[in-house]
């Protein structure tokens, strides 16, 4: 079995819509595939009408989240939908990105960057607006030569000159509502340095202790010296490891099924799973 277990559509910051992430899924020769948008469960539908037979579709989302002042993502799966407490926090982080994002927008102006709101809210479309629609634009301007040049202290990253901070969850609290609501918690791309500042491995300990259920180790922004020392410290703590494209067509390099979960890991996030159940595809 092929197994990627973060990937990204239109309903949040891919370039795919959720019908073309699944077909293209099944033609990359996957046989699961996790939809992990960011803090939106709004592709879900589309995705599960448009599944081709012989694709497992595993809802999922990834969670916007701060500790310390260090931003970091945590992947959510098969959690119920519709419980109130995790809905409502998804929404209160959505609700705050369009704000944010016109924020930097205005930011990247007062560095006599021509970019404009109007251009960026059409690239983001119908999705959830955040920094790759905005660096998006930039690439489009000429002001960095992709996606990935944007996320610098230059620009967009952490602490950038054109960052603005957003609405976030304490990540114990993200466990805490992801559990809550029969779903499985995993630590997305926990050391991916080359994205900004990471939480010290020790967090990772208390987040254990917590209830996080894995790590996401095999990923293009983990070195391998990082990905076996992530495997260590998961064989520590007794954690599940997980392997993914991260998948965001277009918008990146990173290709659907370029890492992959082991089946064993896979079984055992869906027997943990109270709050949804995987989606096999019927040839939609």
């Amino acid at each position: 079995m092929r197994i990627d277990l973060h990937t990204h559509s239109t309903a949040s910051d891919g370039t795919d819509t959720p019908a073309e992430l699944v077909r293209n899924a099944a033609a990359a020769g996957l046989d699961v595939v996790a939809l992990t948008d960011h803090d939106t469960v709004g592709g879900y539908a589309e995705a599960a009408r448009a599944l081709p037979s012989g694709l497992t579709l595993i809802p999922g989302a990834e969670l916007s989240c701060r500790l310390n002042g260090v931003s970091l993502h945590m992947l959510a799966y098969l959690f119920d939908p519709a419980e109130p407490e995790l809905a409502r926090e998804r929404e209160l982080v959505r609700d705050d990105r369009v704000p944010r994002a016109r924020a930097m927008v205005g930011k990247l102006r007062e560095l006599d960057v021509p970019i404009t709101w109007e251009r960026v809210a059409e690239i983001a479309g119908d999705g959830a607006v955040g920094r790759p629609h905005i660096a998006t634009a930039l690439v489009e301007l000429g002001v960095v030569e992709s996606v990935s040049d944007a996320f610098t202290t230059e620009w967009l990253a952490d602490g950038g000159r054109a960052h603005v901070e957003k609405h976030e969850l304490d990540p114990f609290e993200a466990i805490r509502l992801i559990k809550g609501a029969g779903g499985v918690a995993v630590f997305a791309h926990p050391l991916a340095v080359k994205r900004g500042r990471c939480v010290p491995e020790s967090a990772i300990g208390e987040l254990a202790a917590a209830g996080l259920d894995g790590v996401e180790v095999d990923h293009m922004d983990h070195s391998e010296d990082t990905r076996a020392r992530l495997r260590g410290l998961a064989a520590e703590l007794g954690l599940l490891t997980t392997g993914s494209s991260d998948y965001h067509g277009s918008r990146k390099t990173c290709r659907l099924g370029e890492y992959t979960t082991d089946p064993e890991v896979y079984g055992e996030i869906v027997r943990r799973a109270t709050g949804a159940f995987p989606v096999p595809g019927a040839g939609g």
